[in-house]
């Protein structure tokens, strides 16, 4: 919910603002004049044609990208007319396919060399939202019936629904969204302007690139190389290692691959892992991508036994070192995986056993950190660097970014080799030239420009970064230990339900005390219909999507909590306690807006907002127990979620 509309006692989730009170028209605001119109669309479009002109576009180009931002904004909308009659720029300006220089000229009075300029520009021009869900695979596409994408998120704030999935991906905040449409406005000023689009998002994804190096306090020699996503980062991470100067078959170990993402097996060999890429290539699922070595083989490590137990430490790292130790000597060439952390929550292999290894060693082989939850200090990231390690992480995740931001941290040793070699020609379907340091002769077999839409949803994650370095690490700790006690609340207090143990998170002597703490709660939940099991991975996916969706008009007998858009985790699929078959587990867990402040809740004070966080997190338990109790009528209807909730008003 939208700061404006917030109760005093936080207690209205459903109230919705007009177009002119929202995030996207946050940092157009100061430029409308008072006394315009009433009219939503046409304030939106006024404010973002004076913000252009403001800065130096020429008045017919702002007021015609203007309008396609407006007309854009207008299509997520039910009504934003007011009653008043809609433009004539509305339906061909809200187009996927520009309607032409002739169209343009003839609609904003532009000049033949204007309307060419702005044909050729189309499709840069637009809302943060609808740029942000470019430069990814079909996951980021939205659906039309829900308005969400496959994450079960928007790209747009969603205020009202409590959000508790860091694990696997956030709608944006306001913070987020704001951050992204700064950026946005500044590539769109520039390309009116003329300057190309090559320079224009280039500079985006530089100020990106500069911004994830600052967070981390990368050193001279360091590098970071943009990707759509954790998943990209991996094939990223293989094709660095072919440009090791080596030609030796590879060995991948992988550490809990079931545990990361389903894609990561696929691009830690060197295949394709969707039937899209990043940049709208269509591939064939599994098939090897062009200029990767055939022969890559993979050692997956476990990191749960059979029955789900977390397996011991000294039984992991044995295993590893064995697979490492025999690769080596067949004459291989090996990417060792560390996991920090997985998607329940555990960390290995230990950083003081990683040290040993480089010890003894040396550089024979590679080491991959998965950080891509990113529920770590920039000290411990520097560890890891410092050991020589490629760094992966994501915007996404603990950051509450929108999905797929990926990145990958280069260290210098392994930064140099973009000076030499050249990168496998099938990077080309998943990479930009933008999306590394300017200049790599590596990087020369991919395409010029950039990818724009990434580099926007790494502003919307920067912004939730520095909104987080800002608080203190004491006080992290804090709010976490807070959180956990609530969770442990929720789960206790609602039948069916399981706590899954987790071992201790432990790096070095140097870790921040709040990054010791567990940021991710599995839960198994006991199946109502069939007792002597927990749920499946299917339908633990039914509870996962059902708590996203408004359920009163199914369960009015409790509309307080039926109604609550709830966001958790994806399920996990973990054996079953009985021992037979899988269960699906699902996850609860802290984000980085938990600990600086979820905007829509700014109205409120630091207590009063820890409160509202942690009572929500007693609505989500509450929410499951309903949906658990009323499994075979919610089976028999199969309710699918939306981006509002019902019973809130298009706007008010």
């Amino acid at each position: 919910m939208h700061p404006a509309k917030l109760l005093a006692d936080g207690s209205e989730p459903f109230q919705e603002t007009s177009p002119a009170q929202t995030p996207e028209f946050a940092a157009l605001r100061q430029y409308l004049p008072e006394g315009l119109t009433p009219d939503p669309l046409l304030r939106r479009y006024e404010a973002e044609a004076a913000w252009l002109m403001a800065h130096e576009v020429e008045p017919g180009l702002a007021r015609a990208a203007a309008a396609r931002a407006a007309a854009l904004f207008a299509m997520d909308a039910a009504d934003v007319s007011g009653g008043v009659a809609s433009p004539p720029w509305r339906v061909p300006m809200a187009a996927e396919i520009s309607p032409g220089p002739l169209c343009l000229s003839a609609l904003f009075g532009l000049t033949a060399e204007a309307a060419e300029l702005l044909h050729k520009v189309w499709g840069a021009l637009g809302t943060a939202d609808a740029l942000m869900e470019t430069g990814g695979d079909i996951r980021l596409a939205r659906d039309p019936e829900t308005a969400l994408n496959g994450y079960g998120c928007s790209h747009r704030p969603r205020p009202w629904a409590i959000t508790f999935a860091s694990s696997t991906a956030s709608s944006s905040s306001a913070r987020g969204y704001i951050a992204a449409d700064k950026a946005r406005l500044a590539v769109t000023a520039a390309l009116l302007r003329g300057t190309s689009a090559s320079k224009a998002v280039g500079n985006c994804i530089n100020a990106a690139r500069r911004g994830i190096g600052r967070a981390y306090g990368l050193q001279a020699g360091e590098e970071v190389v943009l990707a759509a996503s954790g998943t990209d980062t991996e094939l990223l991470a293989l094709a660095l290692t072919h440009l090791a100067g080596t030609d030796k078959p590879i060995l991948n170990i992988l550490i809990a691959p079931e545990e990361t993402g389903r894609g990561v097996p696929m691009a830690a060999s060197g295949l394709h892992f969707a039937v899209d890429t990043a940049l709208g290539h269509d591939v064939t699922c599994a098939a090897p991508i062009q200029g990767f070595r055939a022969d890559t083989a993979l050692a997956n490590i476990a990191l749960r036994d059979v029955a789900g137990a977390v397996r011991a430490q000294s039984v992991v790292e044995m295993e590893i070192e064995a697979a490492l130790g025999s690769a080596l000597a067949t004459g291989k060439r090996v990417i060792l995986h560390g996991l920090d952390l997985s998607k329940t929550g555990l960390l290995a292999p230990s950083p003081a056993f990683l040290t040993r290894l480089r010890g003894i060693y040396g550089e024979a082989f590679d080491i991959v950190l998965d950080a891509c939850q990113a529920r770590l200090s920039p000290a411990s990231v520097r560890a890891y660097l410092d050991l020589g390690a490629t760094v992966l992480v994501t915007g996404s995740k603990f950051f509450t970014g929108p999905p797929f931001a990926g990145a990958a941290l280069l260290p210098a040793g392994v930064a140099q080799r973009l000076q030499t070699g050249m990168l496998p020609a099938g990077l080309a379907a998943y990479f930009n030239r933008a999306e590394f340091p300017a200049g790599a002769p590596a990087a020369r077999v991919l395409p010029r420009g950039g990818n724009y839409g990434l580099a926007l949803r790494w502003h919307a994650a920067l912004a939730e970064m520095r909104a987080l370095l800002r608080v203190a690490p004491a006080r992290r700790a804090e709010i976490l230990l807070g959180f956990a006690k609530a969770v442990e609340q929720g789960i206790e207090a609602t039948p069916g339900l399981a706590l899954l143990s987790a071992p201790a998170i432990l790096r070095t002597q140097a870790d921040e005390p709040w990054e010791r703490l567990p940021s991710i709660f599995t839960f198994s939940l006991r199946a109502p219909h069939a007792p002597e099991r927990c749920l499946t991975l299917a339908e633990a996916r039914q509870v996962y999507v059902w708590l996203n969706t408004d359920l009163s008009p199914w369960l009015p007998e409790r509309p307080q909590v039926a109604a609550r858009i709830c966001h958790i985790g994806q399920p996990v699929p973990l054996a079953q306690p009985c021992g037979q078959g899988q269960m699906g587990a699902l996850r609860v867990s802290a984000g980085a807006r938990l600990i600086s402040g979820e905007p829509s809740h700014y109205a409120l004070g630091p207590k009063a907002r820890l409160e509202r966080e942690f009572a929500d997190v007693g609505v989500v338990f509450a929410k499951i127990g309903l949906i658990l109790a009323n499994w075979a009528l919610l089976s028999a209807v199969n309710p699918s979620p939306s981006y509002r909730p019902r019973r809130a008003r298009a706007f008010s």
